[in-house]
């Protein structure tokens, strides 16, 4: 039989902002923190239970027994009230997690809100100066060994620099207008860290980086995010800020194995872990290689890009489920191991077809055509 206050609390769920979890949006949510306020799920549930009860104090809604007074806390405050509070001054760059994010970010997210009061209190916002030095653990380019590098940010220099020698020049300099950024724990094997993408010579380029300590990943993370922002506001000035934010630094669109092969009947299927990042969707013998071995440039669906659905097979034991990519130049005969990952694969390559392509697109388009073109000419020189 369902007491009183379990009612009561039932009631609150249905009002505007309960219905989802205050910290990552998850629907329906069975938890709570009643010292907060809030309604919650599972997964942020142990988060607050993490932070200790001096910080947030957990009861689930129906198992636990509640008091009047907690109750009566909960009808005081709820999602909205606190949302109003504890997200007052979170910074436009600052990356409001999703359900499916990272742990990390979500749990950053949390102890920002509650524990530090970073975003009723903006001067403990230290990731909006423009700046950040310190040091994180970088995979070796040619080994699989991390080793400690000092990283320095520079907004005004429109510079992520990093030294193998602390007082050294820098090892690498990497362009902060042109760098992407991405939580990377499943592919790393490290909660807190982290894979930076970008151009290097015409070809793209992976680093990838971890930190023991969640809060300083975390840091990195959305300070190389708000000075990209601040760059794209004194480049286009007149760009209204919602338009700049869809131009942060996204997560991959999807990663994965899928088999390939070249462009003769002949070639045989090569298992390679896939990357789509934007508009660009890359190849690679490993998922931690420093290089792609490939680059395909996914254009828009009026430009002669499309993509072909076959279910006949394709001769490949490992992947019976092939699909081709056309761009004006070659058709890439691709394949997956199961039908829900090349659904997956369609849905996302797909999307990619139909949106609109930016100024930055053709720019990244010119630069990979120019370099196939070259790379091309160089192998049939050399008869390759």
């Amino acid at each position: 039989m369902v007491d009183h206050n379990e009612k009561i609390l039932q009631e609150l769920l249905k009002k505007p902002g309960n219905q989802v979890c205050a910290d990552c949006g998850a629907e329906d949510p069975d938890w709570a923190s009643y010292n907060l306020g809030i309604f919650i799920c599972m997964r942020c549930a142990s988060i607050h239970r993490g932070m200790g009860a001096h910080i947030s104090k957990v009861k689930h809604l129906e198992l636990d027994r509640w008091e009047d007074s907690q109750v009566h806390r909960m009808k005081e405050v709820g999602n909205v009230a606190a949302r109003n509070k504890y997200e007052d001054r979170v910074p436009p760059c600052y990356r409001r997690p999703a359900k499916s994010d990272p742990q990390v970010l979500i749990e950053q997210w949390i102890r920002a809100k509650y524990e530090r009061e970073e975003f009723c209190h903006p001067e403990r916002q230290s990731y909006l100066s423009g700046s950040m030095e310190g040091f994180l653990m970088k995979r070796g380019k040619e080994d699989s060994r991390y080793q400690l590098r000092k990283f320095v940010l520079n907004e005004n220099e429109d510079t992520l620099k990093y030294h193998v020698k602390e007082n050294k020049e820098p090892k690498g300099i990497l362009k902060l207008s042109e760098l992407n950024v991405s939580f990377a724990p499943a592919k790393i094997g490290h909660m807190n860290s982290m894979q930076l993408t970008f151009m290097k010579e015409g070809s793209t380029r992976h680093i990838y980086v971890y930190h023991e300590d969640a809060e300083v990943i975390n840091c990195w993370y959305t300070a190389i995010r708000c000075a990209k922002l601040h760059l794209l506001q004194v480049a286009f000035p007149s760009t209204p800020q919602s338009d700049l934010l869809q131009r942060l630094p996204k997560d991959f669109a999807r990663e994965g194995w899928l088999w390939k092969t070249g462009p003769r009947a002949s070639d045989v299927h090569r298992r390679r872990w896939f990357t789509l990042d934007n508009r660009k969707l890359m190849y690679h013998d490993e998922p931690l290689d420093a290089y792609p071995k490939g680059e395909i440039f996914i254009g828009h669906e009026s430009t002669g890009y499309h993509i072909k659905v076959s279910n006949t097979g394709n001769g490949c034991k490992e992947a019976r489920f092939p699909f081709y990519l056309v761009t004006p130049e070659r058709t890439f005969c691709l394949a997956a191991a199961t039908h829900e990952d090349r659904a997956g694969w369609l849905t996302v390559i797909q999307h990619t077809l139909k949106r609109p392509l930016t100024p930055q697109d053709s720019t990244i388009e010119a630069t990979l055509v120019r370099k196939r073109t070259t790379s091309n000419s160089i192998s049939i020189f050399s008869g390759r």
